[in-house]
């Protein structure tokens, strides 16, 4: 029997508005704008000018640095811009805008047929570094940094996140439900990019068919299925980690540094898809969903294509949003406006009205000590809020770890003042920004 990890709470899923839709394409859109920065990292610098004509998987942005991640054109097209435009989650990020011409067409040598098993480790790690692939949990982090570790970190096991714990959405599950074999086929390279033999594949239990495919299609590979007991937040790295290895990840050091290597599930088919058909990162799987959107649905869509699209592709509102949400609601953000396109870190979009909108007005801290309990990473968010609403960044960062919060929101959530304690973590967050803000 698996142990859980400490704190944690239990929101209402709301997963089943979308779970059992199977995924539909959404047709190409006439215009993406696509920023070149989709990752943590060094921010791409542009390979094309206004006015190209470009081709779908076609590089766009790339950087000289270890810790990037290239970005490709989603559509074939024309430039038409390069400049600063809204982004999901910057204000204003630089991106490259492509009209398309409607013709859809691959770039030169995409797709591709290759066997992965042929191809050199340096042959391997080369065509990961350039297919734009990143973490697709939410991570953004660039994957082929994660797979080309030296032998110096000592890397024993890679771990394949399916918890997705967020209420709401069902990305990864429609993936572990409608593409297993490429699940199956990335684990596999992934294991040979590291250099091991243990793989573990993490679902939580209130996703029993998934558990039960992946089971069935890991069969006779050496990979464990794991179930793992529903908590949230269950898919957060330390947690994860934990429940499955016993290991924790000592504070200011990462999950290399105890020899495990973690991959979200839709970041291991996109990196099937890349290695063996030679297709970059230019879609992904999202859910729409929420009880203001006339049409809930799982989506492939383009990188680029803009919220607004999105919503109308699923019929509009089917009332008036009281808040449109990029991600879940427990670790999501709210967006101002549709006029923001999907980048590689969006699982989705929530569309809610103000019935499923918490009204609740914020009232001092009664110090109850339940935010403690339900810290998974084992802080005190209270004073981290208290703190921060004092101005006291420095010493939340010095005294009370405030670099160590995952930023999960299950203080927030089990708040009986309904303090907006996430909120007040990410400003002190931002006023420690030279300290490694995470």
């Amino acid at each position: 029997m698996l142990k859980t990890f400490r704190g944690g709470v239990h929101p209402k899923d709301y997963k089943s508005i979308a779970s059992e839709i199977t995924v539909e394409t959404m047709p190409p859109p006439q215009r993406v704008v696509i920023p070149v920065s989709q990752h943590i990292g060094a921010p791409g610098v542009p390979t094309v000018a206004v006015g190209d004509t470009v081709k779908k998987g076609q590089l766009i942005a790339r950087a000289d640095a270890s810790m990037t991640s290239w970005v490709h054109a989603s559509i074939s097209g024309k430039v038409a811009d390069i400049a600063e435009y809204p982004s999901s989650y910057k204000d204003k990020s630089l991106a490259v805008v492509i009209e398309s011409d409607g013709l859809d067409e691959w770039a030169p040598d995409i797709p591709a047929v290759r066997d992965y098993e042929s191809l050199s480790l340096e042959e391997l790690h080369k065509l990961i570094g350039q297919a734009g692939l990143v973490g697709l949990g939410g991570a953004n982090f660039p994957t082929h940094f994660k797979l080309t570790y030296g032998p110096e970190k000592h890397i024993d096991t890679l771990l394949i996140n399916g918890s997705e714990c967020e209420p709401y959405l069902n990305a990864d599950y429609r993936v572990m439900m409608e593409e297993t074999d490429r699940v199956v086929l990335g684990a596999k390279i992934a294991m040979k990019s590291l250099g091991v033999s243990r793989c573990i594949v993490g679902i939580e239990d209130n996703k029993p068919k998934a558990v039960e495919a992946m089971k069935k299609a890991f069969e006779g590979t050496g990979v464990q299925v794991a179930a793992l007991p529903t908590k949230y937040p269950q898919g957060a790295e330390r947690m994860f980690i934990k429940v499955l290895t016993g290991r924790e990840i000592p504070e200011g050091k990462r999950h290399s540094d105890i020899g495990v290597v973690g991959l979200n599930v839709g970041s291991v088919a996109a990196l099937a898809n890349a290695v063996e058909k030679g297709v970059p990162l230019i879609e992904r799987v999202i859910t729409v969903s929420g009880d203001a959107i006339a049409a809930p649905k799982n989506l492939r869509v383009r990188i680029g294509t803009s919220f607004q699209d999105i919503v109308d592709y699923c019929g509009g509102f089917s009332r008036t949003p009281e808040k449109i949400i990029n991600g879940g609601p427990m670790m999501g953000y709210a967006v101002r406006s549709l006029d923001i396109p999907v980048v590689k870190g969006v699982a989705g979009i929530l569309v809610l009205s103000k019935d499923a909108v918490s009204h609740d007005e914020e009232s001092p801290c009664i110090r109850c000590g339940k935010c403690v309990e339900a810290c998974p990473a084992g802080l005190v968010p209270s004073m981290l809020s208290i703190l921060s609403e004092r101005g006291r960044h420095e010493e939340a960062r010095r005294d009370y770890g405030l670099l160590n919060c995952i930023e999960c929101g299950s203080c927030a959530y089990i708040c009986p003042s309904k303090r907006r304690i996430v909120q007040y973590i990410r400003y002190s967050k931002s006023k420690n920004a030279g300290h490694g803000h995470k």
